[in-house]
């Protein structure tokens, strides 16, 4: 029997957390941690490439004959927070913090590949993939057009995040939708304004724009399929109206959220018709831009499957929910798992204190006791997908 534990590295994983804590950096200015990620999978004999998709890092570990061929991903950027945790590894760079836990999955990511260079009994290749730029949705793209997977071909691809609120040693996933595609949208909105006591003179750009937020949530509850999920989010109003003059243009700027392409197409198709028949009731100019940052991400039926046996053994049968509900967040592993068959999971990192705080929070900060139960689904699934004869 394979070993499959990687608990005697426990120690290990913490300092190297806690190293990419505390020297965060933002998406593609990624150096250090690249560097530091690099130099230490050539320290346990993988082979090593550097600067795939910019700051991208890959590692590979061949063992026996077998052609088959799973990648594990990891995302290595932080975010523009000031952090609050107060912890003695917080950042030492003003303004920008690991608030998403990308630390914590690159040390859970290097203990599977210390533990698997050293004990892997596997039959095959395990590509070892530490992206940038995931919270800006660019890093997997330009890994993919860097030739990822043409370079370093694989089978199957996973991906690890940490979910604050769920139990740390619990892990979530499902077939089919797991997160939500996003968008961003600006409406602008051209009209006369005028002088306050005079509304009937001009025409305010403040009361198209109003009647065109309350029309947008129209989108969803009416013209979506209730089976369907979705989100279109007003979050600025910008006008430039005065103490007693209407405006005469206004800025609205939102976020949209889909489980699909098609009712992503939807939103933006009744988004576009609502402004211009909007605008042209009240005789001014509209305008929408809409664009797609982040793909949904969808789950591969047999990858979900591998997930759920490496989790059972790694975590107990209790502990594995493959049938969670899709979660309205978007994720930049969406196009590695267009490109190849793949699984996005969520691992607990707990439901107290600093653990259970959302993610993005200034005071967030990854659990430490979920590198082990990360650390060894992925020495597990490697075990499972890549089964020594």
């Amino acid at each position: 029997m394979p070993d499959i534990t990687t608990a005697n590295l426990l120690g290990d994983m913490t300092a190297w957390r806690h190293e990419f804590h505390a020297n965060p950096e933002l998406g593609f200015a990624e150096t250090r941690t690249a560097a530091r990620v690099a130099e230490l999978l050539e320290s346990f004999g993988l082979e090593v490439h550097r600067g795939v998709g910019h700051t991208g890092v890959i590692g590979v570990l061949q063992r026996g004959n077998g052609t088959r061929a799973v990648g594990l991903r990891a995302d290595m950027d932080a975010l523009p927070i000031s952090e609050t945790t107060g912890a003695a590894y917080a950042s030492r760079t003003a303004g920008v913090m690991h608030a998403c836990g990308h630390d914590g999955h690159m040390a859970m990511l290097l203990g599977a590949a210390k533990h698997l260079a050293a004990h892997g009994q596997f039959n095959g290749r395990v590509v070892f993939i530490f992206q940038p730029c995931e919270e800006h949705g660019q890093g997997a793209q330009a890994m993919i057009t860097d030739g990822l997977f043409e370079r370093f071909a694989v089978d199957q691809v996973f991906a690890i995040h940490n979910m604050p609120g769920l139990a740390t040693g619990h892990l979530e996933t499902r077939v089919g939708p797991m997160t939500a595609s996003e968008a961003l949208f600006e409406i602008g909105i051209r009209a006369r304004g005028g002088h306050a006591a005079l509304p009937h003179l001009g025409v305010d750009a403040i009361v198209v724009g109003a009647q065109i937020v309350a029309a947008l949530q129209m989108i969803v509850s009416r013209k979506l399929d209730p089976a369907q999920n979705g989100v279109v989010s007003i979050t600025e109003f910008i006008a430039d109206g005065g103490r007693n003059v209407l405006p005469g243009s206004a800025i609205l700027k939102g976020d949209a959220r889909a489980l699909s392409p098609d009712t992503n197409t939807m939103i933006e198709a009744r988004m576009r018709e609502l402004v211009a028949g909007t605008c042209n009731a009240h005789d001014v100019t509209g305008e929408v831009g809409y664009e797609t940052i982040f793909a949904p991400t969808i789950n591969d039926a047999e990858a979900v499957a591998a997930v759920a046996r490496a989790g059972n053994v790694a975590l107990g049968a209790g502990n594995v929910d493959t049938a969670c509900f899709p979660k309205l967040f978007s994720e930049d592993f969406a196009h590695m798992a267009i490109a190849r068959p793949g699984c996005f999971l969520l691992m607990g990192n707990g439901t107290k204190g600093a653990h259970g705080l959302p993610l993005h929070a200034s005071g967030y900060d990854f659990n430490d006791a979920g590198l082990v139960p990360g650390a060894d689904v992925w020495v597990n699934l490697v075990h499972d997908s890549l089964a020594a004869t």
